[in-house]
């Protein structure tokens, strides 16, 4: 296979068609590369055996464990035949089943005694766990000479990430038919920063994270491993950032005295320090030759709109448009409504009574009437509008602007790459990018997923924000808590004030309720999420009765929606029972109170996301999570963290903890996130960010990396053409 590189090899040259099938098929490893790369998940010890006491129900799973007894049951009068085998860790037990032909061969092996690896999906039979039909493989107790080339010879026993088609051991005997050409694999990394960082070469890794003698092998093999990940990537993303700084793009400098100082001049509070920094960092990066890129990241209610919206403002000075994307039409609106209202008659640019300096603030959304729909494509290709928010829609072909200089993207992690893309590619030359997310995100993640962009954190409440006491409310344990809760959403009303009651789900169709009821994220219980016709009904009638109570959810007509909003921010209801449609964006300083029904059914973010509509005004904001979760399950514990603080940035850690990454990083970083087998961006947070610094220096040095062939090789491996788009799209 000339041209090719070693580990590029096709699976089925060494192991044979029907096993390279197998492995193509259910772990998605089709090279040899692809299989050394595939690491073991853990390590048995030979005298240890393996906790039986915290098998997951429903999953497959490999255990290490003895046999403490077998017996043969027969029923149908003697003609079937049953085997049950205990097997235990010396602490708990196992029940495995066998049964029919699947008898002889499990009784002749399993004896009293028997040390083996048992694999298999684990189900629950007379309240009992069990394994029913498990793969074994028996695992000899004396080390002989022949022994010592097997898979399972040494001290540690790999147990890797199988499948029912294919279980560890032979997953781990595939490897061992390969591992002789781990010597063949490129090393990606640059000497001098392995040998300063006192790494082991490559191949050495390779040997030692499947064929540990010791733990300080799997260590120095696991420290080599979450090298290269982090540093391949920071690579790609330094090289990234490194190729904006070369593209042309017009330089959007604020002018004195025009819309800008207009507009700071008629604000009734000032910038708190962390504005104004952030500011600087977006202005001066709006003054170069070379497109923005920067992530503004920022606890819920810190003010990254006012920020925003500034930037929009200086990119009109400079004779420049500005869109800001957002994720639904009721954020859009809810946008539009405020900028509007912030800019008073700085956004009635070309009408009787607009300012010197004025501009005009566009609304575009898919459900939008022919004629305004019209009119305000019509004032974008004109330049009429500086300012534009829009949803899905402004990315439409049919869209053209005057002059596009600035893309404003809220809520990053609703969006697809292509999607904030598309829009950029809509100016003459590159834009300016700002993408803004309320979700905080740990830095290392920052740098994983957002690595090709510049972060600002804004960390400070603005002053008068009051805090948000937070509790949770068990209402199977104490049913009268719920009542309480309802008295006190009564009292803040007859205080003046409103409040939010937030579901999972909206009314009472089937279809609905499954969904809702696999999005809880420990599906405990088999009833159907609550909703939000349903309570609503419920509270009018009883503990809410005489309050005006309004509903909204996603499945409303823009325009009922658009009225319901306007109404609640006018005061004209005092209860908005609502789904998850008013997370973000949405802002009534005069609600002070939400009660989230199912609260378990949601993730950390989103509680603090949820949490962050109250308590945006002078009076002190009270969110309660009501929950039918027992006190001892992790449920109630991840409602307890959201209860115990407010910092966004604890929060995302603990949910990071709690879930895989994958969810948090999230699908429109597909490509990263993939890439990721060995590194954690939670505890590598030392290893990412002095990659990130070693990357940096290596690309100002030598862009092309002409120097380093075996790390151009780790970056085609690492950039398949999905990843290319989402680096090149950055």
């Amino acid at each position: 296979m000339e041209g090719v590189p070693a580990l590029d090899e096709p699976l089925k040259n060494a192991l044979g068609a029907a096993t390279a099938k197998v492995m193509a098929e259910h772990l998605d490893l089709h090279t040899l590369g692809d299989l050394l790369h595939h690491y073991p998940r853990r390590y048995a010890e030979r005298g240890e055996l393996t906790s039986l006491a915290e098998l997951p129900l429903d999953e497959h799973v490999t255990v290490v464990a003895q046999v403490a007894d077998a017996r043969v049951l027969t029923f149908n009068q003697g003609r079937g035949r049953r085997l049950e085998v205990t097997i235990t860790d010396g602490y708990g037990r196992l029940q495995l089943v066998f049964f029919g032909k699947g008898v002889h061969k499990p009784q002749k092996d399993l004896l009293p005694g028997t040390r083996a690896m048992f694999a298999g999906k684990v189900s629950m039979f007379n309240r009992k766990l069990q394994l029913s039909h498990p793969a074994y493989e028996p695992l000899s107790g004396e080390a002989s000479a022949a022994d010592a080339v097997d898979a399972f010879a040494g001290r540690l026993i790999p147990i890797y990430p199988a499948c029912k088609q294919l279980e560890s051991w032979k997953i781990s005997k595939a490897v061992d038919a390969v591992l002789d050409r781990a010597a063949d694999a490129v090393d990606p990394l640059p000497a001098a920063l392995r040998d300063g960082r006192g790494l082991v070469p490559l191949p050495e890794a390779l040997r030692k994270i499947h064929r540990p003698r010791t733990k300080a092998d799997v260590d120095e093999a696991r420290d080599r491993l979450k090298w290269d990940e982090a540093f391949v990537l920071q690579v790609a993303l330094a090289r990234r950032r490194f190729a904006d700084t070369q593209l042309p793009a017009a330089p959007r400098r604020p002018v004195p005295g025009g819309m800008l100082d207009a507009f700071d001049a008629r604000l009734p509070f000032t910038l708190t320090d962390g504005q104004r920094k952030v500011s600087k960092e977006i202005f001066d990066d709006l003054a170069t030759e070379h497109p923005m890129h920067r992530l503004l990241q920022g606890e819920v209610g810190s003010g990254k709109t006012m920020v925003a919206l500034r930037a929009m403002l200086a990119v009109v000075d400079a004779g420049g448009q500005a869109a800001m994307l957002a994720p639904t039409e009721v954020l859009a609106q809810q946008h539009h409504r405020s900028i509007v209202e912030m800019m008073g008659e700085l956004a009635e640019g070309g009408m009787l009574g607009g300012a010197e300096h004025a501009t005009k603030v566009v609304l575009l959304t898919g459900s939008m009437g022919a004629a305004a729909r019209r009119q305000a494509l019509l004032d974008l290709v004109t330049g009429e509008a500086g300012v534009v928010i829009g949803t899905h829609a402004l990315i439409e072909d049919k869209v053209k602007f005057h002059d596009l200089g600035l893309v404003v993207v809220d809520e990053q992690h609703r969006f697809g790459v292509e999607q904030r893309d598309a829009l950029r590619s809509k100016g003459k030359q590159p834009t300016h990018l700002l993408v803004m997310t309320a979700t905080p995100i740990p830095r290392t993640v920052a740098m994983t997923v957002f690595g090709d962009l510049e972060t600002s954190v804004l960390d400070q409440l603005p002053a008068g924000r009051s805090p948000i006491a937070s509790h949770v409310v068990p209402a199977a344990d104490k049913p009268h808590f719920l009542a309480r809760a309802w008295d006190r959403v009564r009292e803040e009303v007859s205080g003046g004030h409103q409040a939010y009651v937030v579901c999972p789900r909206i009314g009472d169709d089937e279809e609905e309720k499954a969904a809702g009821r696999k999005q809880g994220p420990d599906d405990a219980e088999k009833r159907p999420p609550l909703a939000v016709l349903e309570i609503a009904q419920q509270l009018a009638a009883g503990p809410l009765a005489g309050l005006r109570v309004e509903v909204l959810h996603g499945r409303m007509a823009p325009e009922d929606k658009d009225a319901v909003m306007r109404a609640f921010a006018a005061g004209d209801a005092d209860v908005l029972v609502a789904t998850t449609v008013i997370e973000v964006g949405v802002n009534v300083p005069n609600a002070t109170a939400m009660v989230i029904m199912d609260a378990d059914r949601f993730g950390v973010s989103q509680l603090h996301q949820l949490r962050g509509r109250v308590g945006r005004g002078s009076a002190p904001g009270l969110c309660l999570l009501v929950t039918e979760a027992p006190e001892a399950s992790p449920a109630r514990a991840r409602l307890g963290a959201v209860a115990a603080t407010l910092d966004g940035f604890e929060l995302s850690r603990i949910d990071l903890e709690q879930r895989r990454e994958g969810d948090v990083l999230g699908q429109a970083q597909s490509g990263v996130r993939s890439s990721l087998r060995m590194l954690a961006v939670i505890e590598d947070e030392e290893v990412i960010a002095a990659a990130r610094e070693e990357a940096t220096a290596l690309v100002r040095t030598d862009p092309g990396l002409e120097s380093l062939p075996g790390l151009r090789t780790a970056l085609d491996a690492l950039l398949d053409e999905e990843r290319e788009q989402y680096l090149d799209k950055g």
